[in-house]
């Protein structure tokens, strides 16, 4: 019998991701799902044999006993139902990102955990992604000296910049920010899960360490990759052509780094088994909320 009980809010696609994590692992077995629609929540049920279903998903807080909740819905309601699964005596909140549409409701739901001592933590799963981690560790390592500058491209903020910001912290080895400048157009209406975004913009970062950041988005975004890291001696791109390529200063080109030494799978079921032992540990996870916020 599994040690832990899972519940899942919302069962799209995002909800089918995360349900595979947590049957990954022999720890935990989800008794319990929630949806409005009710096409969608049998459909969840039958495909991962979920015991319980719910219209409402408080109903279902109040009345499983959960450990693990996972929040895979539209970011306008992240902040109501993390809040409801941090009151309900649980012990970890996986959530979608971003964190919520404004800066004081990813500020509050963050409290909220914090105030239960409920780990909560958002998919920024290309954290476990094995071309991220091959950069992260070739910067380690020196091969392009001293990291200097971190830049990358995507169409928004909201939906893939959430993404690259904390690949930038990743990168930086979770690094303290001293300072943020931003600019966005919106000469445009332009919607991503029902929220406004930006045409375009740019984001300039700083860390205590001297490391400075470069995010581009919409128009005006970069070309040819998806991150960049800059060091003293070199050059590594992730994305574009290859997964991982690496320019050192002094040689005639580009080198195409091996991957197989990175454990490979399914980034979104590594990010909730990492959770899960994170709870079982009793140690920060990867995705903590302290990182995301």
């Amino acid at each position: 019998m599994a040690a832990f009980k899972a519940g899942i809010i919302g069962c799209g696609g995002r909800g089918r991701a995360h349900a595979r994590g947590y049957q990954a692992s022999p720890d935990v077995q989800i008794v319990a799902c929630s949806d409005p629609f009710a096409d969608a929540r049998d459909a969840f049920a039958e495909q991962f044999e979920v015991p319980n279903t719910y219209e409402d998903y408080e109903e279902m807080l109040e009345k499983e006993s959960l450990d693990f909740v996972s929040v895979c819905t539209r970011i306008a309601l992240h902040r109501d139902m993390v809040i409801a699964a941090a009151n309900s005596g649980i012990k970890a909140i996986h959530a979608e990102k971003p964190m919520a549409p404004t800066w004081g409701d990813a500020k509050a739901l963050y409290q909220a955990c914090v105030d239960n001592d409920v780990i909560i933590t958002f998919c920024h799963q290309r954290r476990f992604g094995a071309q991220f981690i091959k950069a992260k560790q070739l910067a380690n390592e020196g091969a392009i000296g001293e990291l200097r500058r971190l830049e990358g491209s995507c169409p928004n903020l909201l939906d893939w910049g959430t993404h690259w910001f904390d690949m930038f912290l990743f990168y930086n080895n979770d690094e303290p920010v001293d300072w943020v400048i931003g600019q966005i157009d919106v000469a445009e209406e332009k919607l991503v899960f029902g929220t406004q975004v930006e045409t375009s913009g740019l984001s300039w970062i700083r860390w205590k360490n001297g490391v400075e950041g470069l995010l581009t988005t919409g128009g005006v975004s970069l070309n040819g990759f998806s991150n960049r890291l800059i060091g003293t001696e070199g050059i590594i791109d992730v994305g574009g052509g290859a997964p991982v390529r690496l320019l050192r200063a002094g040689t005639d080109g580009w080198e195409t780094p091996d991957l197989n030494d990175i454990p490979k799978g399914d980034d979104t079921v590594l990010s909730v088994l990492e959770v899960v032992d994170s709870v079982k540990t009793g140690r920060e996870p990867e995705l903590s909320g302290r990182k995301a916020i």
